[in-house]
């Protein structure tokens, strides 16, 4: 298993619990549109992500992230 499919399960395993609606979370689902997340919900997951991978989210880089798929890109480049 490749580090980013690693990644990705964990990010995966990680949103579970938010994911009140039970949607079929795939890389392309969308947090705010898809999963209907509001931005305390995304503080939250954020900083379970944090802790789990041990890296800090800035801001800015948080705005730019819609998608599953391109928070997983997005720790890989933060784990390098």
């Amino acid at each position: 298993m490749s580090d980013r499919s690693q990644t990705l399960a964990k990010t995966l395993e990680l949103i579970e619990p938010f994911n009140k609606k039970g949607v079929a979370v795939s890389e392309s689902t969308r947090f705010a549109q898809d999963l209907e997340w509001d931005s305390l919900t995304v503080l939250d997951f954020v900083a379970n992500v944090e802790d789990e991978f041990d890296v800090i989210i800035s801001m800015n880089m948080q705005a730019e992230i819609e998608t599953v798929g391109q928070l997983v890109d997005a720790l890989e480049k933060l784990k390098a």
